[in-house]
């Protein structure tokens, strides 16, 4: 089980690609793409850019993080955008660049997000607006942004992919997530809602809800918290990254407006105190 964790053990898929052999990761085969992330410069975000930049797909990415976000153009020779998602008419404009320079975007993925959590009756007002701002309101920035595009297009791709990162706290809370939980509900809700408006452009909307996904230090994760995941392990960013590349897929589009969870299955468990 250590090795499994560890991933030093069992057996690996390779996926090859034009920059060399990347284990661990699944095998894809689709055209070029090109990409844009929100909040791309770590964590599960930096997975996604990695992994559609493995996918030799040109990437895109904003992020209000300086220097996580250098490095992680740096490392992947993805493009960084440095934007604070909060302000809309930035967001836009950066999109506006980036349509302008590749003439569009196939694939956004909105995986922006930050958390806040605090007892009810000490969550300001203003806190909770932010968390929305961040976590809901570019969701619909960035695809109302792509419909207006796509509209004005003499002639609309017949290929579009939204991808939005939700949680499994869309469905299930501990106190003092309110913000937050609120954010991801409506992430949940606007996936479907934007699939249903975008179908006539082509663009398929789906989410991804991810539960424990580890992006700080995985080792020093005890056996306690791997065993209660019915999968024997927490999650790593990479876990959603590979959803995210399945469902940027050509042959996925029949995959629409569904919210799909990856946690090990906790959320199916039964637990009594």
């Amino acid at each position: 089980m250590e090795e499994y964790r560890s991933g030093k053990g069992g057996r690996r898929i390779v996926y090859k690609s034009s920059a060399g052999v990347k284990p661990g990761t699944i095998s894809v085969k689709f055209p070029a793409r090109r990409v844009f992330v929100t909040g791309g410069a770590s964590g599960i975000g930096r997975a996604i850019v990695e992994a559609f930049r493995r996918a030799d797909c040109r990437v895109a990415f904003c992020d209000n993080d300086m220097r996580n976000g250098n490095g992680t153009a740096q490392a992947t020779g993805a493009r960084f955008y440095p934007v604070d998602v909060t302000d809309s008419h930035a967001l836009e404009d950066c999109m506006e660049h980036i349509i302008g320079d590749w003439g569009d975007i196939d694939v956004i993925v909105n995986n922006v997000g930050v958390g806040s959590f605090t007892p009810l009756a000490e969550t300001a007002v203003e806190d909770f607006d932010r968390v929305i701002a961040t976590n809901l309101r570019p969701v619909f920035v960035t695809a109302r942004k792509l419909a207006i595009h796509r509209q004005s297009m003499a002639e609309c791709p017949d290929y579009g992919r939204i991808i939005n990162i939700c949680s499994t706290r869309y469905c299930m809370s501990e106190a003092g997530t309110e913000a937050y939980s609120a954010s991801k509900g409506g992430v949940f809700s606007l996936t479907h809602a934007l699939a249903a408006s975008l179908a006539p452009l082509h663009v398929t909307v789906n989410a991804i809800s991810p539960g424990w996904i580890e992006t700080g230090d995985y080792d020093r994760l005890t056996d306690a918290d791997h065993r209660q995941h019915p999968s024997g392990r927490v999650g790593r960013p990479d876990d959603i990254a590979r959803m995210c590349i399945f469902l940027a897929s050509p042959d996925s589009d029949f995959v629409n407006g569904e919210n799909i969870v990856i946690d090990g299955g906790m959320t199916r468990k039964m637990i009594y105190v």
